[in-house]
């Protein structure tokens, strides 16, 4: 199950997990491009299930993962993806309806969807895998707005609290510290920024992510090949945490 699967990171962790045999369920808000993105990967033979929804709605969350269980038999993954957040704005001059719709989208939506994939895992008995997307902003005061670096640094609360609660019943639970990425949140939030160089300013590797580069992180998280991997940040930053 992927959440804000429409564009960006998630759409490229749709493709990716697809192209290596999961059964993947992409819940985001728009149901048009997910419908797109199900027909590409049903078109090159993948089994895939479009399921519109706002993670900021438990009901949205739930009835997610009830389809996921009910056309796939189960769920072994998930990568909580979806996300919003913009720049620009000082703590002083953040409205509150902007508050509360970046914590509602990135807390509250890792929250439901936290609450509603691990009994179905617990009920399984077989562990899962499920990550969850931070940000560099949840490590650091990036030039992002402040609402946004705190609901990152909750992420990252969230998924190590999980990750103690569950990991004797065989469930990792890690988080990915993602760095500036090309994606089309990326590019509304460039609008406050003098250059898109100032968007990479902080990475060694002085460039955008793309978003495979995530997307294949989120993968190896999800995989056995991560089987002792769990309660960790793992940085996909291009080297901003290095200095």
């Amino acid at each position: 199950m992927i959440s804000g699967a429409s564009s960006g990171i998630g759409a490229a962790a749709a493709r990716l997990f697809a192209r290596r045999g999961a059964q993947v369920v992409l819940m985001a808000r728009k149901q048009e491009p997910l419908r797109r993105l199900v027909d590409e990967l049903t078109a090159d033979g993948a089994r895939a299930l479009a399921v519109a929804g706002d993670v900021t709605s438990s009901a949205d969350v739930r009835h997610a993962v009830a389809e996921t269980v009910r056309c796939f038999g189960g769920l072994d993954a998930a990568f909580n993806n979806a996300g919003w957040g913009t720049a620009g704005f000082a703590v002083h001059e953040v409205p509150d309806a902007m508050y509360d719709h970046i914590m509602d989208v990135n807390v509250r939506g890792v929250w439901n969807c936290l609450r509603q994939q691990i009994p179905v895992m617990l009920e399984q008995g077989r562990g899962g895998a499920i990550v969850n997307t931070s940000s560099t902003a949840g490590q650091f005061a990036t030039g992002a707005v402040a609402p946004y670096v705190a609901a990152k640094h909750a992420v990252l609360g969230l998924t190590k609290a999980a990750a103690a609660d569950y990991g004797s019943k065989g469930i990792r639970v890690n988080a990915l510290v993602v760095g500036s990425t090309r994606t089309p949140l990326m590019k509304a939030a460039m609008q406050f920024m003098p250059s898109e160089d100032a968007a990479h300013a902080r990475a060694v590797q002085r460039r955008l992510a793309l978003p495979e580069e995530v997307a294949e992180a989120a993968a190896w998280l999800c995989s056995d090949l991560a089987s002792f991997v769990t309660g960790a940040a793992v940085a996909v930053d291009g080297g901003v945490g290095a200095i």
